[in-house]
C-alpha cells in the first residue's frame, strides 16, 4: 500500500509540474516556446487553458491527498530506534563530602559577626 501511494504521488508530481509549465501566465510560460506567441492559443489549441487549469487542479488535489496519506502511513510504520536496545545501567554518582572549614576560620567569621 505504501509503495502504491508513493508511485501515485510521483505521477501526480510529474503531471503537476508539466501542467504548470505548459500554462501561459504573465510571462507566457513554456507554452510560448512552442509557437504560442502573445495569443491565448497554446500548443494544444485555444481550449487548452481550461483543460490545463482543470488538470492542474486535479493534480494538486491528488498531490495533497497522497501527501496526507503518506504522512499517516509513515507514522504507523515508524518504530523507535531504541526498540529492542538493552538499557545501560547508570553509574552511581560520586558524592563528594562537604568541604570542612578549619576551626580558625570559623572562629574568625564568628568574631566578625
Amino acid at each position: 500500500m505504501y509503495i502504491f501511494v508513493i508511485v501515485i504521488h510521483i505521477i501526480a508530481c510529474l503531471i503537476l509540474i508539466t501542467t504548470i509549465l505548459l500554462q501561459s501566465g504573465k510571462g507566457g510560460g513554456l507554452a510560448e516556446l512552442f509557437g504560442g506567441g502573445g495569443s491565448s492559443q497554446t500548443l494544444f489549441g485555444t481550449r487548452a487553458s481550461t483543460f490545463l487549469t482543470r488538470a492542474t487542479t486535479a493534480a494538486a488535489i491528488v498531490f495533497l491527498l497522497t501527501c496526507i496519506s503518506l504522512t499517516m502511513l509513515s507514522s504507523r510504520r515508524m518504530k523507535s530506534l531504541m526498540t529492542g536496545v538493552k538499557e545501560v545501567p547508570q553509574k552511581n554518582e560520586i558524592q563528594l563530602p562537604e568541604p570542612q572549614v578549619p576551626q580558625e576560620v570559623q572562629a574568625t567569621q564568628e568574631a566578625q559577626e
